[in-house]
This record gives C-alpha cells, structure tokens and sequence, in this order.
C-alpha cells in the first residue's frame, strides 16, 4: 500500500504531527448534538411552511436567506468581540443557548412571520457562536494539523445533521406525518448541547492578543488583514452564491414525488456524504494544494447542480444530494483552515467574523434568487442557475491560484 495511504489509515497519529486536541473534540460533539436538533426541524421545515402554511416559494427563499445570512453577519461582531474580551466560551454559550431557546417556536408556529422569528432567533445564536468557536479551534490547534482538526469538527457536525433527518423520517412515522409533534423532539439534543458546554467546553487561559478597541474593526485593525485573506474572503462569497439554502433540496425532492415522510432524505443523503468526507478532505487538505481542492470542489457542486437539474425521479435527486454533500466536505473546512492560515495574531475572531460577514450576504442574495427562480422559471432553472454561479467561482479560484496556497505548505 502507498505510504500516503498508510498515513491516512493509520490508526494513531504520525510522529512528527500532533494529535487533535481533546478541545476540538469536545466543539465537535457539542456542534453535532445542537445539528441533530436543528437538522430534525429544518428538514421538515420547507413542507411545513410549503404544505401546512401555505407560503409561497419566493417567501420560503426569502425566510431562508435572512436565516442564514442573519447567522453568517452575526459572527462578524460576535468574534470581535471575542478578540476583545480575550474569552471565547461565554459567546459560545450564549449562542447555543439562543439556538436551544429557539425550538419552542417551531412546533408552535402558526404563520410564516412566526417561523421567521424562530429562524432568525436559531440562526443568530449560530452567528454569535461561530466565529468565537472557530477562534477558540484556531488558538488552541497546532498550524500543521488545521486542516484536520477544522474537518472533524465539521464532520462531527455533519453526523449531526444526517441524524436529524434520518430521526425526522422515523418520527414521522410513528406520528403519523403530525409534523408538529415530531418538532417538538428538537429541544432534547439541543438541551444536552447546552451541558455540555457548561460542564466541558474549556478555553486557554489567554485566548490571544486583545485589541484595544470596541469591537476590533477599527482601520488600523483592518489594515492588518494581508491581500490573501481578502482573496478567500471574496472566494468565500462567490462559493455561497453557488451554493443556496439546502432547503431547496427537501423541496425538490417532494416535487419529484417522495412520500411526506421521506421527504427530508434528500438532506440525509447530502449531510452522509458531507460527514464522511470532511474530516479525511480536511486531513487531505495538510498534504496538498489547499487551492486545488477548492477547484475539486466546485467542479463536484457543478455536477451536483447539474443532477439536481435533469433530476426525474429518486436516484438522479439522491445523487445531486450526496454530490452536493461532497462538495461541501471537500470545501467547508478547507476554507476555514483558509482564513486561519492568514489571520493576524489577536484578531483570530474578527477575521472569522468578517469571512462571514461577506458570505452572510452572498447567502441572502443566493437564496432569495433561488426562490424567484424556482417560482417564476421552474426547479430546473435553479440548480442550472447555481451550476453558472460554481463556474464563475471555479473561474476565480484559478485565478487566485498561489495566493491561497501561501503559507499553507
């Protein structure tokens, strides 16, 4: 067997690496307790708005878009002011408990607005946790094995997001398709989230340099950013143009014809292929090119865009969702580990946050386009829509080239 594949088997790590640190796994189960909960709800989400509520697409696209670009824009404050306080646990917490507080709301819900607030309150606490908790995984992991350790926790997420469906499609059924009633079940992972950060989450004692400014985004703070940091920055938000709300993914799937309670299997397939490929894509992503992954990765989100388009039936749909899912394995933590190969020391939140900053809005954009689309022109046109958008960014990321490789080797 190749040396480069006995590396990878091996099941101890190699000697002259160290090992992940007991903290990344510790995020890692906490991030895939709160995705079984959230998972479980947005997997059913699309069809409850679409079916029960009566709301129209461009609507649904809409309430995803300020969802999730509502979760990207929050970081940007949240880890600035992570650099300032010099702590990163307390905004952890605060935003997973906001996500916990959330879940209440959805099988409450009687009207889009409602589901609106609970989205948007869910996805703030996602904003304030997330820059602070990939700060505190930058600080407290070695440079040589960031790829790796940003790829497990991302894999421990994506377990989480695979098991929400999958526990979604089995509640169904023993409910008997009451959507209401299977939601409720989003608040026990989501509780246990919580513990866990409060009795096992732990930070260094100095989590970097504090900024002596507000919120750390002062100009002279700003300048501090080298040119490549931009360049993922600007990649980053061109990746999520072509990439819109996985929601879309459940609906097409219910368009095609699965029955109610198989409907969130589309997002279980993506979120297994996700899983299984972050973490040894993350791994990967230390040994080679960071770059060249990244044009892996769009070249595979065409073609998953392009399967989801002609889709007629289940095995084109399944295979759009677990092409998707890969696409985002080989690209999600690479593109952290990215923005943490160029961060200035002390401004490890605020560069998290800005990263975000930029997607958020990119991910409004895509979703509510995505959602006139597929209202005015039809579901095909979206995905060939989205599979035009990864051109233009594979375009860019070849043309970023060494840049991104810089301090990578």
């Amino acid at each position: 067997m190749p040396r480069f594949f006995r590396q990878f088997l091996s099941p101890g790590p190699r000697s002259d690496r160290p090992a992940i640190p007991a903290g990344v796994w510790v995020l890692g189960a906490v991030s895939l307790l709160m995705d079984v909960s959230s998972e479980l709800a947005h997997s059913l989400l699309p069809l409850f708005l679409a079916g029960m509520l009566g709301v129209p697409m461009l609507t649904i696209g809409l309430i995803e878009g300020v969802a999730e670009a509502t979760a990207l824009i929050c970081k940007v404050f949240s880890g600035a002011l992570s650099d300032w306080l010099g702590r990163r646990k307390p905004l952890v917490l605060l935003g997973y408990g906001l996500a916990a507080l959330s879940k209440p709301l959805f099988p409450l819900a009687h009207s889009a607005s409602t589901v609106l607030l609970a989205r948007f309150v869910d996805r703030m606490g996602k904003g304030i946790r997330g820059a602070p908790r990939d700060a505190l995984i930058a600080e407290i992991t070695p440079p040589a094995i960031r790829g790796a350790s940003f790829g497990l926790r991302q894999s421990m997420d994506t377990t989480g997001a695979l098991l929400g469906p999958l526990l979604a499609i089995a509640l169904m059924y023993l409910y008997r398709d009451d959507i209401r009633s299977v939601l409720w079940w989003s608040l026990l992972p989501a509780g246990l989230a919580v513990f866990a950060i409060v009795f096992w989450v732990r930070e260094p004692i100095a989590s970097g340099v504090r900024v002596s400014r507000p919120l750390a985004l002062s100009h002279a703070a700003l300048r501090r950013f080298p040119a490549a940091f931009w360049g993922v920055v600007l990649l980053g938000a061109v990746f999520t143009l072509a990439r819109f709300s996985e929601a879309f993914l459940v609906l097409r799937g219910s368009q095609l014809g699965l029955p109610l309670a198989w409907a969130p299997l589309s997002m279980a397939a993506m979120s297994a292929s996700y899983a299984l490929s972050a973490y040894p894509l993350g791994w990967l992503s230390d040994h080679v090119r960071r770059g060249h992954l990244l044009q892996l990765s769009l070249s595979i989100l065409i073609l998953a865009d392009l399967a989801l388009g002609l889709a007629s039936g289940v095995p084109l749909l399944l295979l759009g969702a677990l092409l998707w899912g890969l696409h985002l394995g080989c690209s999600q933590g690479l593109l952290s580990a990215l923005v943490a190969d160029h961060v200035p020391t002390g401004l490890e939140g605020s560069a998290f946050g800005l990263f975000n900053l930029f997607a958020g809005a990119a991910t409004l954009l895509a979703s509510a386009v995505a959602g006139g689309v597929w209202q005015w022109l039809g579901a095909e046109a979206t995905f060939y829509g989205g599979a035009g958008f990864a051109v233009l960014a594979l375009l860019l990321s070849a043309g970023l080239g060494k840049n991104l490789d810089a301090g990578c080797d």
